[in-house]
């Protein structure tokens, strides 16, 4: 049984990403994330107007009438959330962390599928694989996956992006939907995303934080990696200081970009000081646009 507290939050969050789903996302993730195939629904009397290349002549010849197949979608996916419980996942200039905004963006996600009647299931992980939940479907697994995320806590603190990746491949023999969901302030996924895509559509959401990408004019300051615990001590009243920081920090993003550009990834960007409402509602339009070009 949920203490009170903790219930009130999850009830909160799956409120108001509800309402989200609701109002735009649930129908926006169907036109996007389509299912398995085409599969045989029943046979019907023809109607003036059917596509011939629909008849069933066999039930034709039987029956003395013409009868067409009718097919449906199979719609059933699988939708994975691999997500960064990391230390740098606590940090946050803004009104929440970096955490906080990947809980209601896994919170809306997860609703999102379960509305189109998928599974879904979670990976947390750290630089070790922390916890799994295996993809069901059902409201009651929505509200599992966001009290796992409010309140798990991590027992390490470092970063394996890679690690999670296998993991998937594991534990995910049929292909699914994945969302990677992380700062991706790490480099060790390259050679398991090559490997993971080509069973399951990755989606890389990156979240970052406006400090990340620009310094403050604050003086000496001593930075702290929340991950190795590691002290570095900056001077952020040099000019050149802050651009250096901030052209590398640039440098950085372009390259990830580029790579999930090469491996034909559609990827999300995320800040804590912008809604992340915009994002996601880009990326569904970009896909919905390039599945329509059929590129």
């Amino acid at each position: 049984m949920l203490p009170a507290d903790v219930f009130k939050q999850v009830r909160q969050i799956h409120i108001r990403t509800r309402r989200l789903v609701d109002g735009m996302f649930a129908g926006e993730y169907h036109s996007v994330f389509k299912g398995r195939g085409i599969e045989f629904a029943e046979v019907r009397e023809y109607s003036p107007g059917d596509d011939v290349r629909t008849i069933d002549w066999n039930v034709t010849a039987r029956l003395g009438q013409p009868f067409v197949k009718k097919h449906v979608e199979e719609r059933e996916l699988t939708v994975m959330l691999l997500v960064d419980l990391s230390a740098s996942g606590r940090f946050g200039s803004m009104e929440r962390t970096k955490n906080e905004i990947a809980v209601e963006l896994c919170a809306l996600l997860a609703l999102s599928a379960i509305a189109n009647n998928d599974k879904v299931g979670l990976i947390l992980f750290t630089d070790r694989i922390e916890k799994f939940v295996p993809p069901r479907k059902g409201r009651n697994r929505a509200l599992r996956l966001i009290r796992e995320l409010l309140y798990f806590e991590p027992k390490h603190t470092g970063t394996n992006a890679g690690l999670a990746l296998e993991y998937l491949d594991m534990v995910s023999k049929r292909r699914s939907v994945s969302f990677l969901i992380s700062d991706f302030l790490t480099s060790d996924y390259e050679r398991s995303l090559r490997i993971a895509r080509q069973r399951h559509d990755v989606i890389p959401v990156s979240i970052s934080d406006p400090r990340e990408w620009e310094l403050p004019n604050a003086g000496l300051v001593t930075l702290r990696d929340l991950e190795t615990g590691a002290d570095v001590l900056l001077d952020t009243g040099s000019a050149a200081v802050r651009r250096r920081y901030a052209e590398r920090r640039r440098a950085t993003a372009m390259q990830r970009r580029h790579f999930f550009r090469s491996l034909g990834l559609d990827t999300i960007d995320v800040r804590t000081d912008v809604p992340y409402i915009h994002p996601l509602m880009q990326f569904f339009r970009q896909r919905e646009r390039r599945l329509r070009e059929g590129r």
